[in-house]
């Protein structure tokens, strides 16, 4: 059923190439059917009687017919493709719409392999079962009911023949369509785990070799390897029995016509033009049948895809955005947590427990605490990659929850714990979030980020080519591009989440210095690990075990917060905390 609807519903657009097809497959089935009639006129009339200009006029016809079952068919396999591939495009368009719009939490729930493989493999399946229903699903009916019809006009004595054939058929496709279903879950499944483990290793190929662990990884991957190959050989086998045996009923169907309709010849009770005819006419029937059974074989991995398609589909997002404006941007900054408690699902404890506080724009809140201790949460509750369980984070007074993707958008910019860059070039990375920014406004932020030094050395300036995840640059330039995308964005409020880790401490000096008039009036929040970083901060805020434990500035914080003390005691000299 979800094959069904997935199909009905997507081509549903495509009506008129959809009847284009059965119309040209139609009429090149009559085409075909009508040859074997011709055939056996020829024969009986023009053959046995010598009948010379009755073969040239009806051989002639024959031709006609021929060339325009050939035409018809051709356009009707254009027609079919322009309808599969629309439908492909269609459903890769609205699953990656729907990955897009996915929480953090339904994302993570069903993996970044399994995603990938629904998106291209599982769509590709569907896809290729559409093309191969509307060059053969619609013919090969047409095709097994009217060879039915004029072989029995033919010879209706040999009927049981017919029947035989197609029951035994019947049977075979069943018994291996029921061995398959369950074999192309499991594949699918397989698909799904090399591409988690081939993702794991090309994301983590430094941090394998820094480690040597490549036996270990290439050992995951042949276990990977060899369960999805033991998977296909099963399938394989199936496969492998299908066509022999469709064969051996095809072959022995010929035999018994040939067999019988000879007894019948000689009895007179038939032409020979009508029992070729009778022939060619079981063979298109059994050839139809042939067809119904490829397709029939496609249809339990398609059925299979499709369902895995709709589960996607039908996935909610846990966090719903406005369509439309209800509330208005947010101009000031202003960020508030009131009494926000927050817990992952399936956590025994809440990540983060009753915190509360105020950002105010103009002024630096620093974010500051253990490994674990949820900083990096706060932050994905401002931007709202997941919704607190209680409390409200607002800014300018409006619930985040209230504002439209594009409000939320413009009024946070982050900086990434971990900096990714899209493939591309320098400049166009930098526009990520502003794409009308000039070329003297890239070179103004990357001026602030530390980063115009290295980018006026590169060949083509800003726009040096960028490869997928910013790999072409070393760790801190592509922090530095980040932190320059998000100035160049110019939002209301800076996010940045351990932004400065990969900065010498010279160029975190200069970055910081510098900071304060590019942000000048925005509210600025920084999340770090580093006390150097923060202390000029106008707000520190101390987490401990997702509990707001400390406030204020540095030196209040030093006199009065035994967590910040023991932080700054493990980081800096009694001199140079002071």
């Amino acid at each position: 059923m979800a094959l069904l609807r997935l199909t009905l519903h997507h081509a549903k657009p495509y009506w008129a190439w959809v009847v284009g097809v059965i119309v040209l497959q139609l009429l090149a089935t009559i085409a075909a059917l009508w040859l074997p009639s011709l055939n056996a006129q020829i024969i009986d009339k023009g053959i046995t009687l010598g009948d010379i200009d009755f073969i040239w006029s009806t051989g002639g016809l024959m031709l006609a017919v021929s060339f325009a079952q050939l035409a018809a068919a051709v356009l009707g396999v254009y027609c079919g493709a322009r309808v599969a591939m629309s439908v492909g495009r269609d459903l890769r368009r609205e699953v990656f719409r729907k990955v897009d719009s996915l929480s953090t939490l339904e994302a993570t729930k069903f993996g970044a392999g399994t995603l990938i493989t629904r998106g291209t493999n599982d769509v590709q399946q569907v896809q290729m079962l559409v093309l191969m229903t509307m060059n053969f699903m619609i013919s090969a009916p047409i095709m097994a009911v009217g060879g039915i019809i004029m072989a029995l006009r033919e010879d209706a004595g040999m009927s049981w023949l017919v029947w035989a054939s197609v029951a035994i058929l019947a049977v075979i496709v069943g018994f291996l369509v029921w061995l398959l279903l369950p074999l192309f879950r499991q594949m699918q499944d397989r698909v799904d785990d090399i591409n988690s483990v081939l993702r794991e290793q090309i994301m983590g190929i430094r941090v394998v070799r820094a480690f040597v662990r490549e036996p270990f990884e290439e050992n995951r991957y042949r276990v990977a390897n060899e369960n999805i190959t033991r998977i296909s050989v099963q399938v394989g086998n199936v496969f492998v029995l299908m066509f022999p045996i469709i064969m051996m009923v095809l072959h022995l169907a010929t035999a018994a016509v040939l067999w019988f309709g000879g007894h019948r010849v000689e009895a007179g009770d038939v032409e020979i033009g009508s029992l070729t005819a009778f022939l060619q006419y079981l063979l298109q029937i059994l050839m139809a049948v042939m067809m119904g059974v490829f397709m029939v074989m496609m249809i339990p991995r398609a059925v299979v895809c499709a369902e895995r398609i709709r589960e996607l589909l039908d996935t909610e997002s846990s966090l719903q955005f406005a369509e439309n404006e209800q509330v208005a941007t947010p101009t000031i900054g202003r960020v508030e947590f009131n009494d926000v408690t927050f817990g992952f699902p399936g956590a025994e404890l809440p990540v983060i427990k009753n915190v509360s506080f105020v950002a105010e724009p103009g002024k630096t809140t620093a974010i500051i605490g253990s490994t674990g201790s949820g900083k990096t949460t706060l932050l994905g509750l401002m931007l709202r990659l997941f919704d607190p369980q209680s409390g409200s984070v607002t800014i300018d007074g409006q619930p985040v929850s209230a504002l439209t993707r594009a409000q939320l958008a413009s009024t946070l910019g982050l900086v990434p714990q971990r900096p990714y860059l899209f493939g591309g070039t320098i400049a166009s990375n930098l526009r990520f979030g502003n794409t009308d920014a000039s070329d003297e406004e890239l070179w103004d932020a990357l001026r602030v980020a530390q980063g115009e030094d290295f980018v006026r050395e590169k060949d083509k300036g800003l726009d040096e080519p960028v490869s997928q995840g910013g790999t072409s640059v070393s760790g801190g330039q592509r922090q530095r591009l980040s932190i320059a995308r998000a100035l160049v964005a110019k939002p209301r409020v800076y996010l940045f989440d351990d932004s400065f880790s990969a900065l010498d401490v010279a160029t975190d000096a200069r970055l910081r210095a510098a900071l304060p008039s590019a942000t000048a009036g925005a509210t600025t929040i920084i999340v770090a690990q580093r006390v150097s970083t923060i202390t000029d901060a106008d707000q520190i805020l101390v987490l401990e075990d997702g509990e707001l434990v400390g406030r204020g500035t540095h030196h209040e914080l030093l006199e009065s917060n035994s967590v910040y003390q023991e932080i700054v005691r493990s980081q800096l000299t009694e001199a140079e905390a002071v």
